[in-house]
């Protein structure tokens, strides 16, 4: 696959994501507004994080032969792994942020 299906689907996955996380009502308190906001970015680093993990093992390991660049296959899949995990955090985060805030606690 060429880097330019990659750049499209990056740019289809971040342009979907905002606009379906980016949504405000003109009623909103700020703070709400900066959750929201803070939310979707969140989100957004974890699409590009993940993105980038699988960007680096289809063109790190599946290219080896083609790359002029020898690097030992257990550095990119750590790499690959650590992105992973900071994506899944950022889209955790991002999630909670995203959901509406209780306004009372059963505590």
């Amino acid at each position: 696959m060429d880097l330019t299906n990659w750049v499209i689907i990056l740019a289809v996955a971040l342009i979907s994501l905002t606009f379906f996380c980016s949504r405000a009502p003109a009623s909103w308190s700020i703070e709400n507004r900066a959750r929201r906001f803070t939310g979707t970015r969140l989100l957004a680093q974890a699409v590009l994080s993940f993105w980038a993990a699988l960007l680096v093992v289809v063109r790190g390991l599946f290219a080896l032969g083609a790359g002029a660049l020898r690097v030992s296959p257990s550095f990119i899949l750590a790499g690959a792994l650590l992105l992973i995990a900071a994506s899944c955090y950022w889209s955790i985060r991002g999630s909670k942020l995203l959901r509406p805030r209780r306004l009372f606690s059963a505590t």
